[in-house]
């Protein structure tokens, strides 16, 4: 078991992994091993409850299948054991990223200083401008 929070934990049975070809540069290496790996994971058997669910879909944008099978894909070293690991640690990092709540914004207002000093820029600046003005009839 792959601990996510105190409470949730992705069971390792469920990730299906494939290994495939790299794109690429890598000579004669990239052509005849399978070193790049794809990782698929149903989210629907991490039993999630529904706001974290939602956080997790709008993470995965078009990693998450019409399905509900996230996809990650692996193919940044030369090894499928290095690929496994990143593409592992990367699936867990997006849960736990949608472990965590959003804070509530808290709406604030102007202080009056900082009211003040906007107020007081704005008349400055206008009587720069004023004074660049052709001069008026006597």
């Amino acid at each position: 078991m792959i601990r996510i929070t105190a409470r949730i934990a992705l069971d390792e049975r469920d990730i299906e992994e494939s290994f495939i070809l790299a794109s690429g540069p890598g000579g004669q290496n990239v052509n005849k091993v399978a070193t790049a790996v794809q990782l698929r994971y149903p989210i629907d058997r991490a039993g999630l409850p529904e706001e974290m669910r939602a956080r997790l879909e709008a993470l995965a944008g078009q990693r998450l299948t019409k399905d509900g099978v996230l996809v990650i894909t692996g193919r940044e070293h030369r090894s499928q054991e290095r690929n496994r690991a990143e593409a592992l640690d990367r699936l867990v990092e997006l849960f736990r990223r949608a472990a965590v709540a959003p804070k509530k914004r808290r709406p604030t207002r102007a202080t009056l200083g900082s009211k003040i000093r906007r107020l007081d820029a704005k008349s400055k600046r206008s009587a720069v401008k004023r004074m660049r003005g052709s001069p008026g009839e006597d």
